[in-house]
């Protein structure tokens, strides 16, 4: 009896001629890139290192696009935007020691978001491995344990044989929700040495669904449906999973207001009826939250930033759809789902009924007048213009890259991400440096329309290097640095909390002239050209910097 599974299996005349003939000159560096081609990436990021030289060789026989940067950590960030804008496992291919521990603080932040980075790193010849007694250059004791409290899975090739299932289980794991990095490591004489076996083709690594269980849906929906005044709370997981269609059928069929988290900006129309927006540090919206008889999370573990600060105290049922099992049930009692986004909300919505409250959209009205009657008090009209600027000015599809700067955290509020998928920060995890290597990646992933990366003057100093990688490949990305002249949220919190600053003045450079000397034009602006100015810079077809200099405050908070 002949079975389907042993027709796909049988390889055809053809197939077995290749495999009985595999090409020569080939190593394992080979298997690496033909691996990562048959898994169907087409670019991939790094900076190439004395033990993983066997990979960058073999790029040379590869129809990969490498695009290399000149840190690893922003190698890290490019390949994070490229996995966040594609849905794509983004390789990173990296070297042994310093170069692969450089990468860390981007792969953090990548696991924070759910973003799908895929890393390769090199390591000492096999002879060396498991003491860090030998001597090697960049020799660690145990390299792969610096990467276990990070990444969602690790995977070690001892023989050129195990490299292709290696990598094609790691690219499952990243792919699988919850999105995330995973971390491959590979001997250097591994990657060197000569290889007979046959040229890797066409790869299997088909990710798992997270799929919800039914009756936990049954109840969820029977909740939703019944409820007086049901809200939802849209997290990042709703981006990631391209569930933002769903989110808003949901929304609709129930007449119930949605807050998007920081993260998940765009998952829900700014301008809708429903759309609380994202004042998440506003005791207004908060108090909203809590008085809702069921609250619906999706892809949000309620940490932090999305609690206002852990103050938020919902009073009703709560129910998680969460892809990580970590973050269900993790900061409030919740009937826990955990599933994909997109799943458990098409589940949801073929099984919830409809309902009608003309006074949803009202309540909606009367908590974002009372957001802005706040803002509007504090005379803050500058930072609300520059930030009507930016949006004035970059166009509805474009995605934008924030840093972790003051203009970054009224975006995070205040900004309409008019498409899903396009505004993007480091605040999953809050490193330094993040917006503008990222806004890199995402034009590399799609170089026919203008990326936007901010910064402010001390973030800006982690990435000055990538003013070559812009120039180098010609990537449309324009970088607004918003110069303050230090570390200006940190000066605010060390004045709120001590009466003053310390250590967060900067000297810095001429950021224009630094700009000009890469061969990347620049321009230094001002709140009244700023539109202008962003505007030209977008229509330019490489690389570009708009230099702002603009003392801005916060807004004050509102969950003390």
């Amino acid at each position: 009896m002949t079975h389907d599974h042993d027709l796909v299996l049988r390889p055809t005349a053809a197939q077995t001629e290749a495999a009985l003939n595999p090409p020569a000159g080939r190593n394992g560096g080979d298997l690496v890139v033909e691996t990562l081609s048959g898994l169907g990436a087409t670019t991939v990021f790094g900076l190439p290192g004395q033990h993983a030289l066997g990979m960058f060789d073999a790029l040379r026989r590869s129809p990969l696009r490498y695009v290399g940067l000149r840190v690893e950590n922003n190698a890290g960030f490019a390949a994070d935007a490229y996995g966040r804008v594609t849905g794509e496992a983004a390789p990173l291919l990296l070297s042994t020691g310093p170069g692969a521990l450089m990468s860390l603080a981007a792969l953090q932040e990548a696991a924070a978001a759910s973003a799908p980075v895929l890393a390769i790193g090199s390591q000492v010849p096999s002879a060396g491995l498991g003491g860090g007694r030998h001597g090697y250059l960049h020799e660690l004791r145990d390299q792969q344990a610096s990467f276990r409290d990070i990444v969602k899975s690790v995977h070690v090739v001892r023989a050129a044989s195990q490299i292709p299932s290696a990598i094609a289980a790691a690219w499952e794991s990243a792919l699988t929700a919850p999105h995330g990095p995973v971390w491959v490591e590979i001997p250097q004489d591994v990657l060197l040495a000569g290889t007979t076996l046959p040229v890797v083709t066409a790869m299997d690594a088909t990710p798992d669904d997270v799929v919800p269980r039914p009756e936990l849906t049954a109840v969820a929906a029977d909740l939703l449906s019944n409820a007086a005044r049901p809200v939802i709370i849209a997290g990042g997981g709703v981006v990631r999973s391209d569930a933002s269609g769903k989110l808003l059928a949901l929304a609709e069929k129930l007449d119930a207001p949605v807050v998007t988290t920081f993260g998940g900006k765009g998952a829900f129309p700014w301008e809708h009826p429903l759309s609380l927006q994202s004042w998440l540090e506003d005791r207004h919206t908060t108090d909203f939250l809590e008085s809702a008889d069921v609250l619906l999370v999706v892809g949000s573990g309620l940490g932090e930033l999305s609690s206002n600060y852990h103050t938020f105290a919902p009073r009703g049922r709560v129910i998680q759809i969460e892809a990580d099992l970590g973050k269900l049930e993790s900061n409030h009692p919740a009937l826990g789902i955990h599933a994909d986004a997109r799943l458990a909300l098409s589940a949801l919505l073929e099984t919830v009924s409809e309902r009608e409250d003309p006074s949803a959209a009202t309540s909606v009205r009367d908590v974002l007048t009372a957001v802005r009657a706040r803002i509007d008090s504090q005379e803050l009209t500058l930072e609300q213009r520059i930030l009507g600027c930016v949006r004035g000015a970059l166009p509805d599809d474009s995605p934008s890259f924030w840093d972790m700067t003051i203009l970054a955290y009224w975006a995070w509020s205040a900004f309409d991400a008019r498409r899903p998928n396009t505004m993007h920060s480091a605040q999953g995890a809050g490193g330094l440096g993040y917006g503008f290597p990222a806004a890199l990646g995402a034009a590399a992933a799609d170089p026919s329309r203008p990326v936007l990366a901010v910064s402010g003057d001390g973030g800006a100093m982690y990435s000055i290097a990538e003013l070559a990688t812009a120039r180098q490949y010609g990537l449309p990305v324009t970088w607004l640095i918003v110069d303050d002249g230090g570390y200006g949220i940190l000066r605010e919190y060390m004045t709120d909390a001590f009466g003053e600053a310390t250590a967060t003045e900067l000297a810095r450079p001429d950021f224009v002239a630094l700009a000009e000397s890469f061969g990347v034009p620049a321009v230094r602006t001002s709140p009244e050209s700023l539109t202008e100015d962003l505007a030209k810079a977008f229509a330019r077809t490489g690389p570009s910097v708009v230099v702002l200099p603009a003392l801005l405050r916060m807004f004050a908070p509102t969950h003390l």
